[in-house]
């Protein structure tokens, strides 16, 4: 993102999150006519989407879908440097989709692991894929809510978003995020390998930058798995710069009834966070008052949203391509454990955005429950 980027809005929201019946799963659309386009808000305030008490978990498959190919700017980094994580900005370089299908019909397309455990299984899925939208050039919104999706070994099929589409401008991105769930594919389809492709992104250079990428993420059940608490929020809202109740966003979720010495783990999607570009930051609250700065050794606390795909600080699954340095698009993984050190029934999420802002997404928390 550049400097020269309006700062976003103040925001201010408070999503209070209790217990309730697991949301049902519905089909991925096939293949087929189009479909009217679902509605699109220019802020989505962030709700459970699922929830559930079971014995398993929940994993996650990540990539972002769009590279820098050459530098712009005339004291950037090397590109091969920032893909294996060298400081950089988007709107530092030319950005060009990334290709691992060699299908000429498709525009971008890349792939990552999901590592669902043998013996186990799917109790719900969902994939969220967004980006930037104006670039070098201006992609129609009327495509945000589609992209292409492959299982392990099959062909694509296409997916629809089944819900409302966050779709925000301002004077220099055009911002979206979309989702789908996708439970009977993911069911059928299992480990390994997914392809998404076709994402709506724009390409090319421009003080904002170009970024975008997808997620899918997938709770389980299995029998030899502690019982644990999963839960799944999303939304799409706009970080702002600055300190104070109003310059952030602030998630409580309550109802956990963690017991003292609980493992835990929270994942974050969010786009258009700079690696090296500082001030943003999360940190998780207990009911008991226990505040814990999240961050790790890819994600520094005052960086913590850094254009990684990380879980604990480490590379978790295989992606194809597998850049360290993903030019504004974030899915990572922390450890939750330290905030659960003395139990919690409720935690309070609260994120601040860097010094350019920046967008959230998505929001999965494990945490173990009593059985």
């Amino acid at each position: 993102m550049g400097s020269s980027r309006r700062i976003l809005g103040t925001l201010g929201l408070l999503s209070c999150l209790v217990l309730s019946a697991n949301v049902p799963a519905a089909a991925a659309a096939p293949p087929g006519p189009a479909v009217p386009a679902v509605r699109e808000m220019a802020k989505v305030p962030f709700t459970q989407r699922y929830q559930a008490v079971q014995r398993g978990g929940l994993v996650r498959a990540s990539n972002s879908s769009i590279a820098c190919r050459r530098e712009e700017a005339p004291d950037a980094e090397p590109c091969a440097e920032v893909k294996r994580g060298a400081a950089g900005v988007n709107s530092d370089f030319d950005m060009f989709y990334s290709e691992v299908d060699k299908d000429p019909d498709t525009y971008n397309s890349t792939r990552a692991e999901l590592k669902v455990p043998p013996g186990a299984k799917v109790s719900y899925a969902r994939l969220y894929w967004g980006g930037n939208l104006r670039v070098g050039e201006q992609k129609p919104p009327e495509d945000n809510g589609r992209v292409l999706v492959a299982e392990p070994g099959g062909a694509y099929k296409e997916v629809l978003a089944d819900t409302v589409i966050g779709h925000r401008s301002d004077e220099g991105s055009d911002a979206y995020q979309a989702s789908a769930d996708v439970t009977p594919l993911v069911r059928k389809g299992g480990a390994g390998m997914w392809t998404v492709a076709q994402l709506n992104i724009a390409m090319g250079n421009s003080e904002v930058g170009a970024w975008g990428g997808w997620t899918l993420v997938v709770a389980y059940e299995h029998p030899q798995e502690p019982v644990r608490r999963i839960s799944v929020w999303d939304g799409f809202e706009a970080l702002t710069a600055g300190a104070g109740e109003a310059a952030g966003e602030t998630v409580e979720i309550a109802g956990l009834d963690a017991a003292a010495g609980s493992a835990g783990k929270a994942g974050v999607v969010a786009y258009d966070g700079d690696r090296g570009t500082l001030g943003d930051s999360l940190t998780v609250t207990s009911d008991s008052g226990r505040r814990v700065n999240v961050s790790d050794a890819e994600n520094p606390f005052n960086d913590v949203m850094n254009s990684t795909i990380t879980e604990f600080g480490h590379p978790s699954f295989v992606r194809q391509p597998e850049h360290v340095n993903n030019l504004g698009y974030d899915a990572d993984v922390f450890d939750l454990s330290p905030a659960l050190s003395g139990g919690a029934r409720s935690l309070s999420f609260r994120f601040t955005g860097e010094s350019q802002g920046q967008f959230l997404g998505v929001l999965f928390v494990q945490t173990d429950a009593r059985r």
